[in-house]
């Protein structure tokens, strides 16, 4: 049964078994999986390849006599809908990525073009450091470096969000709904697993981070 971190020295420590976690690595993995940003391919330009980052194409099949974009056109989706992943998005990603901008749709789908693909990156990065310090780890300890701590905390707050969009938690009340139904569940309900994991996630969360911020309420 897995135990609170505490801090030693310039290290976080806490007890999780194997099984704990490959849990909290596999439920890491498909955060990842949905969280990463798809693959650039590189033109061997360093100038195209960043405005091919921001979603703009200077191919001429792609202009228009005025001087627009072919994505420009009113008929579908815009060019900066299309480049910030907003076509078939799975709403899960809106919880991990919330718009900048509630007031206008138009201006939070080009910041989000502009911004969306190095924050995905970033929190894809933090996923693979905190699975990989899960997966190195030994026997019944888990010990993490600072940076990995950091990263760890980032990790889960984003698995979290995903796992509770999925378990529909949006509010307090939610939660509340949730327990109830949850209770008059089966013990093998995967829902009931599903409710148990996120409960594991968030009190590892909270235990790592009091660890981090030098508290010891949770030890």
């Amino acid at each position: 049964m897995a135990r609170a971190f505490k801090r030693k020295g310039d290290r976080f420590v806490a007890k999780m078994d194997p099984m704990e976690r490959g849990v909290v690595a596999g439920l890491m993995d498909q955060t990842r999986e949905l969280v990463a940003p798809p693959d650039r391919v590189s033109t061997g330009d360093v100038f195209e390849d960043l405005v091919a980052g921001l979603g703009v194409s200077l191919a001429a099949e792609d202009q228009h006599l005025d001087g627009s974009s072919q994505g420009d056109a009113q008929d579908g989706p815009t060019m900066a809908e299309d480049a910030a992943g907003l076509i078939d998005r799975d709403p899960a990603l809106d919880r991990l990525l919330p718009t900048a901008h509630r007031g206008d749709d138009q201006v939070a789908a080009e910041f989000r073009r502009l911004t969306e693909y190095d924050l995905r990156d970033r929190k894809a990065t933090n996923l693979s450091t905190a699975i990989g310090a899960l997966r190195q780890a030994t026997g019944d300890k888990l010990e993490l470096s600072r940076p990995q701590a950091e990263a760890m905390v980032i990790a889960l707050t984003d698995t979290r969000l995903l796992l509770g969009e999925r378990l529909g938690l949006r509010t307090d009340e939610d939660a509340l709904v949730l327990d109830e139904r949850v209770a008059a569940l089966d013990a093998d309900d995967p829902a009931v697993y599903a409710a148990s994991f996120y409960d594991f996630l968030t009190w590892f969360q909270e235990s790592l981070t009091t660890a981090l911020m030098g508290h010891s309420r949770f030890f």
